[in-house]
């Protein structure tokens, strides 16, 4: 049984406080805005992140950041990657050696393009840092739904110590000494989920969503190695596994950002819908900057910072993809 603390209490954060602390765990939940730490407490439940999960009283909410980390072993980072670094800054000096920080989070750091694991590293050099990532949507964990992640480490005895922890008989999880190719892998699906909802939006069929999946694995897959990931890493839980559930589901709301921009939406009126942030859209320009850092072809990532950022019509940027000079499927 270990001290656990989650920074964050949106939908993932909380949902990953409700299983361990299921499995025996003394949790901590923090949260920034103290409405929302005395909703949770007083309701049992987070009416705006993730409805109809009990969050027991047995989880401390708290908003006050000594009392979440003075006596924590394990830390959960599940704040959105925008604000990792603003976020996890203010709390310099409670880290402490021997102390584990596990990234939930999936994203690039805008500007640096730095991965969350460099950045939380900078913010906490004394500390373990780990990554954990895969098919997870939170309102499924936080049911107890069966789900199958990967979690990796510099360090890969932390790993295996948050491996043992982390796993009951409803959340496996596998270790993967891989850690540049499943935060790439990680971070890059939402790019291209967008892509899939957009594919939605427009009418498209199963046809279209397969081919971008596919082809949009190919991408991620080329940057991935050239940044120093495994090619193998791509086709397991961090890579096909999350990009099938991000591009499927409509818990995903990157998917479900792609299909209003679809529909015609703008990118201003889809984020007021979703409610909640879209990472692929803070993503898209980072993965971008990187094809071209690294001279990487990505067209498909290519179109998608245009439809965001530029205006290009989706149906149009569809149409260009498809009348691209022709290729080896390889390339």
């Amino acid at each position: 049984m270990k001290n656990i603390s989650v920074i964050g209490s949106g939908s993932w954060g909380t949902a990953l406080a409700v299983m361990l602390d299921k499995y025996g765990h003394n949790v901590t939940l923090w949260s920034r805005r103290a409405e929302e730490a005395e909703s949770i407490a007083l309701n049992h439940e987070n009416k705006e992140y993730l409805p109809g999960i009990e969050v027991k009283e047995s989880i401390k909410v708290t908003t006050s950041k000594k009392e979440a980390l003075e006596k924590a072993d394990i830390i959960i980072n599940a704040v959105p990657s925008k604000f990792v670094r603003e976020c996890l800054s203010g709390f310099d000096w409670l880290f402490r050696e021997g102390q584990t920080i596990v990234n939930v989070s999936k994203g690039l750091e805008e500007g640096s393009l730095l991965r969350l694991s460099e950045v939380i590293s900078q913010c906490a050099p004394k500390c373990d840092v780990c990554t954990l990532v895969g098919p997870s949507h939170a309102e499924e964990v936080g049911r107890g739904i069966p789900t199958a992640c990967a979690v990796s480490c510099k360090n890969m005895e932390t790993a295996k110590m948050v491996q043992s922890e982390f796993m009951n008989e409803t959340f496996r999880l596998y270790t993967n000494s891989d850690m540049i190719g499943m935060e790439i892998g990680a971070a890059l699906k939402n790019v291209i989920a967008l892509a899939a909802g957009m594919s939605d939006g427009l009418g498209f069929g199963d046809n279209t969503k397969a081919a971008l999946m596919t082809r949009g694995l190919a991408e991620i897959s080329r940057l991935g190695v050239k940044m120093g990931g495994r090619a193998e890493t791509f086709i397991g839980l961090s890579g096909m596994g999350d990009l099938i559930v991000t591009c499927t589901s409509m818990h995903s709301r990157n998917r479900r950002a792609g299909i209003m921009l679809g529909k015609g939406m703008s990118l201003e009126e889809t984020l007021n819908n979703v409610h909640m942030v879209v990472e692929g859209v803070n993503t898209a320009k980072a993965a971008y900057e990187l094809s071209v850092k690294y001279d990487v072809d990505m067209p498909i990532t290519k179109s998608i910072n245009q439809v965001l950022f530029n205006g290009k019509n989706p149906k149009e940027a569809v149409v260009e993809l498809m009348m691209r000079v022709g290729k080896d499927e390889a390339y």
